[in-house]
């Protein structure tokens, strides 16, 4: 117990931390998209 196990590698990069940056440009697009689709629908459903 007095090794400690390192998780993450040098030539490794994890996806969650690849995507953390993109954030503040995936995130208001995303919710745009959602918004314009949820209001298609409720005006088709009209």
């Amino acid at each position: 117990m007095s090794h400690d196990q390192h998780t993450h590698h040098d030539g490794e990069q994890d996806v969650v931390e690849s995507i953390v940056p993109l954030m503040p440009i995936v995130l208001p697009v995303g919710g745009a998209i959602l918004i314009f689709l949820l209001a298609f629908i409720a005006v088709f459903m009209a």
